[in-house]
């Protein structure tokens, strides 16, 4: 990961020297902290409360298959020494088959959250892409760098003046809440 992020910082001072020289035009680079841009959103908020509630029913289900498995195993465990063989091997059979079921849920449902939060956060990130490229395009800037890419800083310093994160809410429509001390304190 961090040999990306170099690769991306070395070949981004490439592009910008590139561009220096075929224009006259300065290059003008900003940031924004995404982050910070999808907790302003309502439908930031609303995909939370989504994913949350899918995530419970999914939960809920998952127990309820957990705990037929579970009173059928103890059943299987307090009944074991008076059962005939037949019964036994059957009682084994469906337990097996109720624990593969119960394993190819939690599968499921991991694969359902995933496939649910993608098809919600697409049309956001799609809304933020557009208001970037818009807010770039109305200041002037030819670049905009996102501030954290998987946690790790992309950009080291920035000024706060360069900082486009504000705009790009009110590009959307969104007042931006005023950042809390600790995360307007942090260093870029």
């Amino acid at each position: 990961m961090r040999k990306f992020v170099l690769l991306a910082v070395v070949g981004f001072g490439f592009l910008a020297a590139q561009a220096q020289t075929q224009t006259a035009t300065p290059t003008k680079v900003g940031y924004a902290d995404v982050d910070y841009i999808f907790s302003q959103m309502p439908e930031a908020k609303q995909v939370d409360t989504e994913l949350k509630s899918t995530q419970t029913m999914l939960k809920n289900q998952i127990e309820a298959k957990a705990q037929d498995f579970q009173k059928k195993m103890a059943d299987y465990n307090a009944n074991l020494n008076n059962m005939i063989d037949a019964v036994r091997q059957n009682t084994e059979r469906e337990l097996t088959q109720m624990q593969d079921n119960l394993q190819k849920l939690q599968q499921d449902a991991q694969t359902t959250i995933q496939n649910k939060q993608t098809q919600l956060m697409t049309p956001i990130y799609d809304k933020v892409g557009k208001a970037i490229k818009e807010v770039a395009k109305e200041n002037g800037f030819t670049f905009i760098l996102s501030s954290q890419i998987g946690g790790l800083d992309v950009v080291l310093y920035g000024d706060e003046k360069m900082d486009v994160s504000d705009l790009v809410l009110k590009k959307m429509g969104v007042t931006p809440v005023v950042k809390t001390d600790a995360k307007a304190s942090q260093p870029k």
